[in-house]
């Protein structure tokens, strides 16, 4: 099946240039950049002969071509009960708002912290998923044999929760924290807070509150000081066994800083900070992910969607969200994720002691980003960078997140002229909600209003592996998905 992509705008490695592309079975065997021909009536010619060889064509002439988007962090809940997200129904969001390729964590149920369990995740995602997958092993205080065992070119990392999430997985032991550290042959990803402050803190509002607390002491609870007290651990420990750490959504400025400071230093030592070595090496390498959510909310806007955007780590200050975009934009941080946790709006409406924290967000991840592109925030081969080749360089991907030849053909085709007013009002995943769209924001401690957001960008279709699975902004019924690999 050979398939022209035809004068689109494509976005790439800083670049954005006319250009075509000619996707042969699942790789982009050839890049057409318009400015490469010695006049625009010898590409149109060259494109032209092309073009006819080819089973089918698609106009790209007032469209966008962007590398997938790569997800580094979702959470699609199976195996589990099946009633808030599944891999099948999650993946299909994904591939909808243009993820291609996502890294599932391990806080299932059961959870995947021996091979064993891990491969039955791998079983499920060749069975069902819609989008390349891969899967983190989990950690616990006594796994650390299982860890070992981990295949650094078949599996993304290992995860760590330094501070508690959904799930039951808290990694609270300095010595079990120390030993998968100094033993891990694969990256380290790590949810960092520090358990203590929040219990500390938590005593506290419960003591005047009972379980009513509400929800805009949630960022005072699940406080900055914890997030940078559990993060200097984790830099320590990655220091003092060389490991290879990457420290999932931050969302202080203080944690900007932090990871600015070791890069310099890394840099000044001669490590290649852009290459992100996925092997151990004789020096750690340290890289930090960002979630959109924190690029777009911040604690005021807990006044207006209530429990609905609360999430672990919890949403910071305004200054906090500004150093974190900041971030993005300096390249202190690579990549740009979701933390997609999909919950049902009944659990949500739950009073805090009970209700989980979580925003379902991966259809929604690279509409955000181009809504940020347009008001100013970021420029757009920004948004590529941290939402692809990032991901693909952090992680040592084979031949993913790049419009590059010899590539696999994952791409996202976008109109940024025209408007999306369907899909926050139709989210994919199985909860069924997004922060959105909302009726009656008070069931949740928020304002009472009505909310709807129309982005101003639109899906217009998504490639995977060269097959078209989403066209006119609608899955095709097409599936053509791989397990990522990992050079390392």
């Amino acid at each position: 099946m050979k398939i022209l992509i035809k004068n689109g705008t494509l976005v790439n490695e800083g670049l954005s240039f006319k250009g075509s592309l000619l996707i042969q079975n699942a790789v982009i065997s050839r890049v057409f950049k318009e400015s490469d021909f010695a006049s625009a009536s010898e590409y149109e010619k060259e494109i032209k002969t092309v073009g006819n060889t080819c089973d089918k064509i698609i106009y790209a002439d007032e469209l966008h071509v962007l590398p997938g988007v790569i997800d580094d962090q979702v959470h699609f809940r199976e195996p589990g009960d099946g009633k808030t997200g599944t891999i099948e129904s999650e993946s299909k969001a994904a591939v909808l708002g243009g993820v291609t390729s996502f890294m599932d964590m391990p806080n299932n149920n059961p959870p995947a912290i021996t091979i064993e369990q891990l491969e039955r995740k791998y079983d499920i995602g060749k069975e069902r998923a819609f989008a390349n997958y891969s899967f983190y092993m989990g950690t616990t205080n006594d796994n650390v044999e299982e860890v070992k065992k981990v295949d650094p070119c078949k599996v993304c990392g290992v995860k760590i929760f330094m501070g508690s999430s959904t799930g039951n997985m808290l990694v609270d032991s300095p010595l079990s924290l120390q030993e998968i550290f100094e033993s891990s042959p694969v990256l380290i990803a790590t949810h960092c807070e520090k358990q203590e402050i929040i219990d500390e803190n938590l005593k506290f509002y419960q003591a005047k509150y009972g379980d009513d607390i509400p929800v805009r002491f949630h960022s005072v609870i699940r406080n900055r000081e914890a997030c940078i007290a559990s993060s200097k651990i984790a830099i320590a420990l990655a220091k003092k066994n060389n490991a290879r750490l990457h420290i999932l959504h931050i969302s202080t400025a203080q944690e900007i800083a932090m990871l600015k400071n070791e890069r310099d230093g890394m840099a000044a030592n001669g490590v290649d900070v852009e290459s992100f070595i996925g092997k151990r090496e004789e020096k750690a390498v340290i890289s930090g992910e960002v979630c959109v959510h924190y690029l777009w909310f911040c604690n005021k806007d807990y006044a207006k969607y209530g429990s609905l955007i609360r999430c672990n780590p919890a949403l910071k200050d305004a200054e906090d969200m500004e150093a974190i975009r900041e971030g993005v934009r300096s390249g202190v941080i690579n990549v740009v994720a979701t933390d997609h946790a999909p919950h049902l709006l009944e659990d949500k409406k739950k009073s805090y002691m009970r209700a989980p924290g979580g925003i379902p967000l991966v259809q929604y991840s690279l509409q955000m980003m181009l809504e940020l592109y347009k008001r100013g925030v970021f420029a757009l081969p920004q948004v590529v960078e941290r939402m692809s080749h990032g991901p693909a360089k952090c992680f040592n991907l084979s031949k993913r997140g790049f419009l590059r030849e010899g590539y696999y053909a994952d791409i996202v085709l976008v109109n940024l002229s025209k408007k999306d007013c369907y899909s926050s009002l139709h989210p994919a995943s199985l909860c069924g909600w997004s922060p959105f769209y909302v009726k009656d924001f008070t069931e949740f401690g928020g304002q009472k209003e009505e909310s709807s957001l129309a982005f101003s960008s639109f899906i217009e279709g998504v490639f995977v592996n060269g097959v078209q699975m989403v066209s006119n902004g609608t899955l095709t019924g097409e599936r053509n998905v791989m397990r990522l690999e990992f050079d390392r």
